[in-house]
């Protein structure tokens, strides 16, 4: 693979090419990368490569090994790792919430505490999300900064 580096004050924007003989998992997987730096990420559905907006996504989730992301009205597999779309979206307000699942907090309609700790998210389309006893204390830290008047982060 060939890297190159162009500097120059005259650029008014960052502009990234990549050029390949074939687009294959390794090409996706790294605009997947790239895209969540510009808040957008990239998914496959119907063997169509989708860009998605990161702030329309309510939830990302693990299954078997392969991650999927989920917008209000469609379900999107992602070449990324769980582990590394929250590294990239930790800056936004996406938290994990178990295991396998990381939640867009913006997009949580109401939360209602269940049993030994846990909690349960219900989002903007009405689907809801268990919240493991491991990960509740970040949403409730997140309440609390909320509350206080902190918003984001």
């Amino acid at each position: 693979m060939k890297i190159t580096l162009n500097q120059d004050a005259r650029f008014a924007e960052t502009e990234i090419t990549v050029c390949c003989a074939e687009v294959d998992e390794d090409i996706l997987r790294i605009l997947s990368m790239l895209r969540v730096y510009d808040r957008k990420l990239t998914g496959t559905k119907d063997g169509d490569t989708f860009i998605i907006d990161a702030r329309r996504i309510l939830y990302i989730d693990s299954v078997d090994r392969h991650t999927f992301f989920y917008t209000a009205d469609s379900v999107y597999e992602s070449t990324l790792r769980l582990y590394e779309l929250e590294e990239r979206l930790g800056g936004m307000d996406f938290l994990r919430v178990s295991k396998s699942a990381i939640v867009n907090f913006l997009r949580i309609r109401s939360i209602r505490p269940d049993f030994g700790g846990r909690m349960r998210l219900t989002l903007e389309n009405g689907e809801a999300l268990d919240v493991s006893r491991q990960y509740a204390g970040a949403i409730r830290e997140k309440l609390k900064r909320l509350e206080k008047g902190e918003g984001r982060g």
